[in-house]
């Protein structure tokens, strides 16, 4: 884990929208994807509600922010 992706974690959770918060990351969207799927498998949980109807905190990722 990196300070880097936590930082990503926290902006992404605030947005609860990847191409939001990879534009105020100044990244593109699929490396902070792929940064929040390298993250959750670090920690072992699921961080990200990825539903069709939107992005959602998880009540682990909830706890995490």
């Amino acid at each position: 884990m990196e300070l880097r992706q936590l930082r990503q974690f926290v902006v992404l959770a605030e947005t609860l929208n990847f191409h939001r918060a990879a534009e105020r990351l100044h990244m593109a969207q699929p490396p902070l994807s792929t940064a929040m799927r390298k993250l959750e498998e670090e920690l072992g949980i699921v961080l990200f509600d990825r539903d069709p109807r939107g992005l959602k905190l998880t009540v682990a990722g909830g706890i995490a922010l």
